[in-house]
């Protein structure tokens, strides 16, 4: 399993270990009662209901050891040492999209708090790791999946 070092800002961290208690309780007694009232039903050749309790919990039970593998490995983002002189994981940024001539604000999280709705991107996509170690007034170009080639102007780093 990958080892790689999860940033997580402490909401994110805390997001994750209420999902994981979550997934140990309360999904956990939802699966095993599902199974119990199919096992209940006899014949288990022909039990679409066992059939779809038993996968619920294996999805359930993977999804809890991939949180607990992201929580093992998880660096939590001081607060206190973010700074606004250079782009880092917890800023957020107001850059110039030259390309589209708008001014977008990003803020730079670790890849399991991506929430693009609220301009939340990882520091690990094309956008974000280009912007990483930016000062103000940089320009910077990052390549896109598309292969064409964004440039933003940093115009403000805050905490």
């Amino acid at each position: 399993m990958d080892e790689q070092e999860v940033i997580l800002s402490q909401e994110g961290y805390d997001k994750l270990e209420a999902e994981l208690e979550n997934l140990k309780t309360t999904e956990r007694s939802a699966i095993a009662e599902r199974i119990k009232i199919a096992l209940s039903y006899g014949d288990l050749s022909e039990n679409s209901e066992y059939d779809e309790a038993k996968s619920a919990q294996e999805i359930n039970e993977n999804k809890i050891i991939e949180l607990e593998n992201k929580l093992r490995h998880a660096k939590i983002i001081d607060e206190s040492e973010i700074d606004t002189k250079t782009v880092q994981v917890g800023n957020t940024v107001k850059v110039h999209d030259e390309d589209m001539d708008e001014d977008v604000v990003y803020t730079i999280v670790g890849s399991t708090e991506v929430n693009i709705a609220e301009n939340k991107i990882s520091n690990e996509s094309p956008i974000g790791s280009a912007l990483i170690g930016a000062k103000k007034n940089q320009t910077v170009e990052a390549k896109l999946p598309n292969g064409a080639v964004a440039k933003f102007k940093v115009l403000s780093i805050k905490k």
